[in-house]
């Protein structure tokens, strides 16, 4: 008998919380746990475990249900999935739908298109980028990120600096994010990132515990670039979930971009910048960085 008492994500239970997360590294932005925790207010998500495994149970604002890919090893991925469609059908009574499945564990679940219903969601393909072309920008391919780097080291030289941020700049980072947020014009924007500004004071409240780091920006003294970024070293891979910068001032954001990289993860091979959400612009950026792949993800309906 499963045991479906749901529990809610904690920062006392991260520890145990990683040892789920590091079971099955599918190079996704879901597989990162400090995701986990920045969105943990915007997007309820509980969750329930049996003997190998961990199991999502999540709730959108229209009271639909959903789950993402449990936590577990390979060969335990079709118990797990099982065990979520069972508290779907039986405890919820709905059917299962389960977003951001990667390619490899479709592979693994093998699924019976008689009894689901399988689709690409574009919207959520992760961006993955070859790290030392971030630092450097070297090649054809850069050439015009370089010249915008170059434009700004030129621009503002002597007046900038790179520094490593903690709790003690909670402050700033919030007011410059606030500030930020006046960049965009439309309110459902303003409502993301309002939850965004959420999820990183709390990772700041509780950053002896969780495994990050800031890198930040100053020119003449002040704040106008910061990102947020963690490693694995199961993937060689450095994961960045928030990434801000003053739009109105040319070369900056490749300059977090690639300094970041430079001084915080050396000898990373690899960066995942996550998915563009399905926004235009930000897919037209992220493809301007040259990915060397896309993580796929599918989302999964039991028919």
């Amino acid at each position: 008998m499963l045991d479906y008492e749901l529990k809610e994500i904690e920062i006392n239970d991260y520890e145990k919380l990683k040892e789920y997360f590091m079971l099955r590294r599918p190079e996704t932005a879901d597989s990162n746990i400090l995701d986990l925790y920045i969105w943990k207010d915007c997007y309820p998500t509980r969750y329930f475990t049996n003997d190998v495994g961990l199991m999502w149970i999540a709730k959108s604002e229209d009271n639909s249900y959903y789950s993402t890919v449990p936590c577990c090893k390979d060969e335990d991925l079709k118990k797990c999935f099982a065990d979520t469609e069972q508290y779907f059908n039986e405890v919820l009574k709905k059917k299962l739908t389960m977003y951001l499945v990667d390619k490899e564990a479709l592979e693994i679940l093998d699924l019976s298109e008689d009894e689901y219903v399988i689709v690409p969601d574009r919207t959520y393909f992760d961006y993955v980028y070859d790290a030392q072309k971030l630092r450097t920008f070297s090649g054809k391919k850069y050439h015009k990120k370089k010249n915008h780097l170059n434009a700004f080291k030129k621009e503002y030289e002597g007046r900038y600096e790179f520094k490593i941020l903690t709790s003690e700049h909670e402050k700033e980072i919030l007011e410059f994010l606030e500030k930020w947020k006046e960049t965009k014009e439309h309110a459902q924007e303003h409502e993301f990132i309002d939850w965004e500004a959420r999820g990183i004071k709390y990772i700041l409240d509780h950053e002896d515990v969780l495994e990050y780091k800031i890198g930040a920006a100053y020119i003449d003294g002040k704040l106008e670039a910061f990102t947020i970024g963690n490693y694995y070293k199961e993937e060689d891979m450095v994961y960045i979930p928030i990434e801000k910068a003053n739009p109105n001032i040319r070369g900056l954001y490749q300059y977090i971009c690639s300094e970041f990289l430079v001084e915080v993860f050396p000898e990373a091979a690899k960066e995942n910048r996550e998915d563009d959400m399905g926004l235009e612009g930000l897919r037209k950026s992220k493809q301007s960085y040259n990915p060397i792949y896309m993580v796929e993800k599918y989302t999964v309906i039991q028919k």
